[in-house]
This record gives C-alpha cells, sequence and structure tokens, in this order.
C-alpha cells in the first residue's frame, strides 16, 4: 500500500512511521481511484470471482461503497478544513 501512495500519489513513507501520518492534506481526494486499484490489486492476486463481478459492473457497485472513519478523526479533518478556509484563525 505503501508503495502504491508513493507512486500514485506522492505519499509514501506513511506506514513506516507506525501511523503517523501527515493530515496537513485533503484525506479524502483519490478515494475512489485507491477503492478501484485495491479491488483490481485483489482480483490479480487472488482471482477473486467476486472482485471481477464489482469492477466489470463498477458503475452499478461505486454507490454502494462508503468511507468509514472514527468521529474525532473526521471532526478534526473538518476542523482543519474550517481553519484553512478562515484564514488560519482557531476553530472554536
Amino acid at each position: 500500500e505503501d508503495d502504491m501512495l508513493e507512486k500514485l500519489h506522492h505519499h509514501g513513507g506513511d506506514l513506516m512511521h507506525k501511523g503517523m501520518v501527515d493530515v496537513s492534506g485533503d484525506m479524502t481526494r483519490h478515494d475512489e481511484e485507491r477503492l478501484y486499484r485495491l479491488i483490481s490489486s485483489h482480483l490479480h492476486h487472488t482471482g477473486s470471482a467476486r472482485a471481477k463481478e464489482i469492477l466489470d459492473h463498477w458503475a452499478d457497485y461505486r454507490p454502494k461503497f462508503r468511507k468509514v472513519m472514527p468521529r474525532e478523526y473526521r471532526r478534526a479533518l473538518v476542523d482543519m478544513e474550517r481553519m484553512k478556509l478562515a484564514g488560519g484563525e482557531s476553530v472554536p
């Protein structure tokens, strides 16, 4: 995964830091591309019929996926975006 992130989005090295990642960037961008590549990789390595079905009918399956993240992490990302839009001022 780390190699893929480095190659695709120049975000490598995050996994080597024991979970410490740079959250200053937009962590919601490229979700669809990342998901598609993960499923493609799974198909390549396992020959999964389910993965093939999903990829063959991507337009139908894509809306069924939901991004899940801890509430506090999501809240922190929203707070950081508000600060950015407000010109760096602190958020209450």
